[in-house]
């Protein structure tokens, strides 16, 4: 078969008044602005996230989204603070799209630092409750968790103990534990405590608790609750899905802890029980906003909630929702509706009350 290119004409270099040079040009003008096209649509489909949450679950929705979506997901995982001083170092060039983290307080220092920026959706302002989000749009919660008081089952009767603030009562001395006043859990609880009563109520609280303490403030959550279960005190202050994690876990003994315990969901007779937030909120400089949000959007909705409850024990946005028979068999409370963004204001004075206090 005869090669068509073969017997074209060759054209002579210096005949640049040839017809086919303008044709080509033309061409190789609208080939190169095709490939650029591309590129940069094969770059921007991608969103990167620091994040601070390290569950399988989280993982498994973002292969779901890039499923759904053609977007893929890149993750960074390290502690809110490092990430937050990351993003600040990495300035204009920092690659991350998305800050996710698992309490609103980290998610208000960093918009406090600077580090995010205002992403409106409707889908968003649709999906989460208003006190659950930012009113400027800098972040949004995903996951709700509660912030409890648990207790041993065989040492203390149901109905005992029904607010934060019996546990700064005589009978309770030596017999509460909690983790440092560094914890950014506590630290959020303290502030809402300030939002409500003020400073004043809120240091005697932290100073009653301090003084009923059977040990200096120590560990992570599942501790306090492993040292309630094995005797050193009778109840704790933990997040509801601590209690999730030891009941799904796969150890046995983890189990057998788990089976000693109970919850308690305080000041159901008053303002009702703190919650918190995972959240997240696109980066200041995040070279790819509009994935950022899609993403925020797609864990904000139905499918990524009911996820989020089976596996995780985090409620969904709307607590009535949950699926997990879990979350289920603790039965409902009233939450705190003290709008998230105002625990903001009193971080730093959160954290002088404790020390005042003597909570370390």
């Amino acid at each position: 078969m005869t090669n068509p290119l073969a017997q074209m004409p060759l054209i002579p270099h210096k005949s640049r008044t040839h017809p086919i040079f303008p044709l080509m040009r033309t061409i190789l003008n609208k080939a190169s602005a095709f490939l650029l096209l591309c590129f940069t649509a094969n770059a921007a489909e991608e969103v990167t996230i620091y994040s601070y949450r390290h569950y399988e679950a989280d993982q498994k929705l973002y292969e779901q989204f890039t499923a759904e979506t053609g977007i893929k997901v890149n993750t960074l995982k390290a502690k809110a603070d490092a990430l937050i001083a990351r993003i600040k170092a990495e300035g204009d060039k920092c690659p991350a799209d998305l800050f996710i983290t698992a309490d609103v307080g980290s998610l208000i220092k960093a918009q406090d630092d600077g580090i995010l920026q205002p992403a409106t959706s409707e889908l968003i302002k649709k999906q989460v409750p208003e006190s659950l989000r930012d009113s400027e749009d800098f972040w949004t919660a995903f996951t709700v968790r509660a912030r409890v008081i648990v207790y041993a089952k065989d040492r203390v009767k149901a109905g005992e103990i029904t607010s934060y603030e019996d546990l700064t009562k005589p009978e309770w001395k030596g017999r509460v534990i909690a983790r440092s006043s560094s914890n950014i859990y506590n630290q959020s609880l303290m502030a809402s405590f300030i939002a409500k009563h003020g400073e004043q109520k809120a240091y005697l609280w932290a100073r009653g608790v301090r003084m009923n303490m059977a040990r200096e403030p120590e560990g992570s959550d599942r501790d306090q609750m492993r040292a309630v279960a094995a005797g050193i005190a009778d109840a704790c202050i933990v997040n509801t899905y601590y209690m999730g994690l030891l009941v799904n876990s796969a150890d046995e003994k983890d189990h057998a802890i788990a089976e000693k315990l109970a919850i308690c969901f305080p000041n159901q007779d008053g303002v009702g029980t703190h919650i918190n937030i995972s959240g997240g909120g696109v980066c200041k400089y995040a070279p790819n906003k509009e994935n950022a949000v899609k993403l925020l959007e797609f864990l904000t909705a139905a499918n990524a909630q009911s996820v989020f409850s089976e596996t995780t024990s985090e409620y969904p946005l709307v607590r009535e929702n949950a699926t997990s028979e879990l979350l289920k068999s603790w039965g409902p409370f009233k939450a705190d509706p003290l709008k998230l963004e105002v625990i903001g204001k009193h971080r730093k004075a959160a954290a002088k009350a404790f020390l005042k206090a003597g909570w370390k």
